[in-house]
């Protein structure tokens, strides 16, 4: 991993108080902001000031070696005016996809941050849909009498009737060659923004603010490069749609570390895809080191997907804690978005009330829960043509994971045309309800793991797997079977210092399965 150097900025100083913004909470601030950051890039670069106090605007507009500095006691409230956010045909002018201004944005600059003590809001209530899933009947009853709209199955609320018809308007119009912008301004309510948005620039520094209420997602570098995010809060309510917390589209060369993420979906996430034309040629998402960060709530502490066709690679995760998340660590790709991911490493990560699996491999993202799709059966599988776009999965090292409480400690579930190939799983100790389920693997070493498991099944169960080495997996007293083999594809499964003499039963075998596939030492 190249070195990344932290951007530096002159000296000189420019508060927005100068340019006329007012702190009442009531005043739009946006032609202070954009003054402000202008004068101090006219200038050669520096600081922009916000001093504290509540600062309500529009969307503000970062310049190359400008660096937004929020006082302690500072709050940059985003307005909940829909129409103060306009509509811009892309980052660069040039595309037939309108889209919603971001309350915070950066296309092609170098050199730039936002520091400081402060807290920057999206004002997402304005925005974002909820489900009525996440609400209690109380919280839903007060949503609902508040206004807004609710889908014609009546269990999505949108802020708005223009909202929650927008998405398959929007559908139309992107399929359209002739779309206008007063055609995308009718669904204008129903295109939501990400809070803070930083396209294909280099040399972005976060430090210090917390980002939080976005009406998407909270903090998206897109195609950017030479990234550092450090003592960062990034909040907002677990119910939050669409509420990823830092996701990072493209980017390498990334340092992410002592962040706080309370996120609606997934938390610290890698999201390859299509890399800029100024980028080398290589992997979309690389060079990427997360450390000393925790997680709260979200559909995923750590996750590499669903899209991954651009490729990742060499990306660590260390020393991070997961507390409450849907699931732990999270690779989720499909047929058709799929790509190249290796060579990610994941030492040391703490985790707790884990809703479902601590470690999941999912390849068949969005085609419903992952234990459905795992558990539905062989027969419910299609071998497809591999492809540039298959998933592609190998060379994943995780160890040292403790988990108290999950669904499952370890589910992966591959492609029968492209298994997740060499995982390295070592010290892994975590409590669950069920034990681990590996479906269309190969090469999974699984060491000196112990899984508590509080219901009746297998400790670890295969299917259609082969070269799966498990040693010094220790068997619960009692346990009502130890390891079930299925599927024809099956084989050299070997156990080594695993006392099977705990369980009930040690080995079961499926139809199809040849006995010598199964080898104690």
């Amino acid at each position: 991993m190249p070195q990344i150097n932290e951007p530096v900025f002159p000296e000189k100083s420019v508060s927005i108080l100068e340019h006329g913004a007012v702190a009442d909470g009531q005043t739009l601030n946006t032609k202070a902001f954009e003054a402000a950051i202008e004068a101090c890039a006219k200038a050669g670069g520096g600081i922009v000031v916000v001093p504290p106090g509540t600062w309500l605007t529009g969307p503000i507009k970062l310049e190359s070696n400008v660096n937004l500095h929020l006082e302690r006691g500072a709050l940059i409230q985003f307005s909940s005016h829909i129409e103060d956010f306009p509509l811009i045909a892309g980052f660069d002018g040039k595309s037939k996809h309108y889209q919603t201004t971001p309350p915070i944005f950066g296309y092609r600059l170098r050199n730039v941050a936002i520091t400081g003590e402060g807290v920057i809001d999206g004002g997402g209530e304005a925005w974002r849909p909820v489900k009525k899933e996440k609400q209690t009947p109380g919280q839903w009853k007060k949503l609902t009498g508040s206004g807004g709209a609710l889908t014609s199955d009546g269990k999505i609320w949108w802020p708005s009737k223009e909202a929650a018809e927008g998405e398959e308007y929007v559908k139309g119009l992107d399929k359209s060659k002739s779309a206008t912008r007063e055609d995308y301004a009718r669904a204008r309510e129903y295109l939501r923004p990400n809070l803070v948005q930083f396209v294909q620039c280099k040399g972005i520094l976060l430090d210090g603010p917390t980002f939080r209420n976005s009406p998407r997602f909270h903090v998206h570098p897109i195609q950017s490069e030479n990234i550092i995010v450090r003592n960062v809060e990034i909040l907002t309510e677990w119910y939050a749609q669409n509420g990823d917390g830092l996701d990072l589209s493209s980017c390498r060369n990334v340092i992410v570390y002592n962040t706080i993420v309370d996120a609606g979906d997934d938390a610290i996430c890698i999201k390859p895809a299509k890399i800029a034309g100024d980028q080398e040629p290589g992997p979309a998402c690389e060079n990427i080191v997360i450390a000393n960060c925790v997680v709260y709530h979200g559909h995923g502490g750590f996750v590499i997907g669903s899209e991954s066709r651009g490729g990742a690679r060499n990306i660590s995760v260390k020393n991070c804690i997961f507390s409450g998340t849907d699931v732990g660590i999270r690779f989720k790709s499909m047929r058709g978005r799929g790509g190249l991911v290796e060579n990610i490493y994941i030492d040391s990560i703490q985790m707790r009330g884990i809703v479902n699996e601590a470690i999941l491999f999912d390849m068949y993202y969005n085609e419903g829960s992952p234990e459905s799709q795992a558990t539905a059966g062989a027969d419910s599988k299609s071998i497809e043509p591999v492809g540039d776009l298959t998933p592609r999965f190998q060379n994943i090292y995780i160890k040292n994971i403790v988990c108290n409480g999950a669904s499952r400690p370890l589910l992966i579930n591959g492609l029968p045309e492209m298994p997740v190939r060499n995982i390295l799983l070592e010290n892994l100790h975590i409590a669950s309800a069920k034990g681990a389920l590996c479906i269309d693997a190969d090469s999974i070493r699984l060491i000196n793991a112990s899984f508590t498991i509080r219901e009746g099944s297998p400790v670890v169960s295969l299917r259609d797997s082969r070269n799966i080495f498990l040693t010094k997996v220790s068997c619960p007293e009692g346990a009502e079977l130890f390891l079930t083999v299925e599927g024809e594809k099956s084989g050299n499964i070997q156990l080594q210092g695993i006392e099977l003499s705990k369980a009930k039963k040690g080995i079961e075998l499926g139809i199809g399965v040849k006995p010598e596939s199964v080898v104690k030492k």
